[in-house]
């Protein structure tokens, strides 16, 4: 097979850069550092859709674009206009360039069946300004979702090489890549297990460990304090993330740790979690804050009602690494919250629909994911742009401004209703 794919290659067209080989492109743009105007955008766009619709005579493609906010990106008038689908989605989760598992599930779901309905059908991959790193994440969770790859640290690194390695220092002041490699595993597990993702789980975090106290006052000590986003499981009608933690600031409340004088630092929590959840660990100075360390899980996928973070598990500043012994661990500990809320079904199919989303915008969003034979019937609904935003924790697929409207010959999958 792969030499049949090395016979056949086509050099993909200009502008764009082929991901996995098999109709996946992200638009070169992405991957360097200059910032683009509104302006830039529509000459950009309208010859790399020619020169792809020549590539694919048949074409018809889907486009997804990772973002800041929740009005119209940029780049979905000039896509619009030839009867592309665009498809919005955040590009972090509580400040970390990643998604919740829903939106994963949602974004892998909806590729692969794109992708299966025929080999006219096209994905298009396009990041905002600050959007590189979830692009990336998702395109690696693509191919090994796809089984295009193995290995999720080999996958990832091959997509951040098409960047200069400074643009990712640039937008992300910590290294995000140890909780994008966690949510990796997360994806590989897929292939082994029946049901993925697993029925999300309401857990306690009881406490943080510390058993290797990190130097990062240059007195070989710290004074940690903890901020946890996440879902608050007790809150059953509000799955959106909140601050369900935020340490006193204060030095005087904070616990010092030093090497000499402690063996470990324990730090009680005592909060219900369910579902992702970003941490971070501060470390508290006498006026200022500085990032110690962040990671985030989802709570499915906890063994054991333990978490253990090494110093490689841990995203952490870009130059800060050193500060952290090279046997540095975190323990965070769980428990069972009482049996009644202790597994609470996740809603997977984020196509359900909701008294404020439109009824043509859900119908055409179960077309693309999950009727391939609805698409080959013909509709002249004017085009929409579809923005996938999580409001009180509900996926929501909203509705923006009619754009054009399709002609009877053009190809129901090319558009949106």
């Amino acid at each position: 097979m792969a030499l049949f794919r090395k016979l056949f290659y086509r050099k993909p067209p200009d502008g764009l850069v082929e991901i996995g080989g098999d109709r996946v492109y992200v638009f070169d743009r992405c991957f360097n550092t200059d910032v683009w105007e509104e302006k830039n955008y529509e000459g950009y766009v309208a010859r790399i859709i020619s020169q792809l619709k020549d590539h694919y005579p048949d074409v018809s493609i889907l486009a997804f674009n990772f973002r800041e906010g929740e009005s119209r990106s940029m780049i979905a008038n000039d896509l619009s206009e030839h009867d592309v689908t665009i498809m919005d989605y955040p590009r972090h989760y509580e400040g970390c360039p990643l998604l919740s598992m829903e939106m994963i599930n949602h974004f892998l779901r909806s590729s692969e069946s794109w992708l299966s309905l025929g080999q006219q059908n096209v994905l298009l991959m396009h990041c905002e300004w600050g959007g590189l790193p979830v692009l990336a994440f998702m395109l690696a969770a693509l191919l090994i979702y796809r089984r295009y790859f193995t290995g999720e640290q080999k996958t990832l690194d091959m997509i951040y090489k098409q960047a200069p390695r400074e643009l990712l220092y640039l937008l992300q002041p910590l290294n995000p890549i140890p909780s994008q490699l966690r949510y990796l595993q997360y994806v590989a597990r897929r292939n082994v297990n029946m049901q993925w993702p697993p029925l999300d789980r309401a857990l306690s975090l009881d406490c943080i460990i510390i058993p290797m106290i990190p130097n990062l006052d240059g007195e070989d000590g710290c004074r940690p304090m903890f901020r946890i986003y996440g879902q608050d499981p007790l809150i059953v009608s509000d799955r959106s993330p909140k601050n369900l933690v935020s340490s006193p600031k204060k030095s005087n409340v904070v616990r010092y740790y030093k090497q000499a004088e402690c063996e470990l630092a324990k730090i009680d929590i005592n909060c219900h979690i369910q579902g992702d959840v970003v941490l971070e660990c501060i470390s508290l100075h006498d006026d200022w804050e500085e990032m110690m360390f962040r990671t985030m899980f989802n709570t499915s996928f906890i063994k054991s009602n333990i978490l253990i973070l090494n110093r490689d598990e841990i995203d952490t500043l870009w130059d800060a690494k050193d500060q952290f012994p090279k046997d540095f661990r975190a323990e965070v500990l769980f428990s069972e919250m009482d049996a009644a809320a202790s597994v609470v079904p996740v809603d997977l199919s984020c196509f359900e629909k909701k008294v404020d989303l439109p009824m043509e915008a859900f119908a055409k969003v179960q077309e693309i994911v999950n009727s391939a034979d609805s698409l080959n019937q013909k509709d002249d609904t004017p085009v929409k742009v579809l923005q996938l935003v999580e409001t009180k924790g509900e996926m929501k697929m909203l509705e923006l401004q009619p754009l054009i409207a399709l002609s009877n010959s053009s190809p129901i999958g090319s558009s949106v209703e």
